[in-house]
């Protein structure tokens, strides 16, 4: 069994990138756009646990400031299930990770993303 631990540059460089877009349109109250980057950051980092858990943090966080009570909780759930599951890199490819999509069903990732993991 191989364990995901250490993000690859490029990959990091991506994730980086998608969190400094989200910072971006977070600061301007573009909340719509702000999310899209950290469900891109999920994509890119949920095979890594912390980057996995740091995506999901992040959206717990932005759940508790929209005040949406379905966010929350369901980001409660997977900060407890999902970052252990990305040591084995058992995890659904593709899945944006917020509550609005079950946390085990795999979707289609945009070409940008799925051009990194070649």
């Amino acid at each position: 069994m191989k364990f995901y631990i250490k993000t690859p540059k490029h990959l990091k460089q991506a994730y980086s990138k998608e969190l400094g877009h989200y910072r971006y349109y977070l600061s301007k109250k573009q909340y719509s756009d702000a999310w899209y980057h950290l469900e891109r950051s999920h994509i890119i980092g949920q095979s890594y646990p912390i980057k996995h858990t740091c995506s999901h943090w992040l959206m717990l966080k932005f759940g508790l400031m929209q005040k949406d009570n379905k966010e929350v909780f369901g980001l409660i759930i997977r900060l407890v299930d999902g970052g252990w599951k990305s040591f084995i890199n058992h995890v659904p490819l593709g899945n944006t990770g917020g509550a609005n999509v079950p946390p085990l069903k795999a979707m289609p990732i945009p070409i940008d993303i799925k051009n990194l993991f070649k």
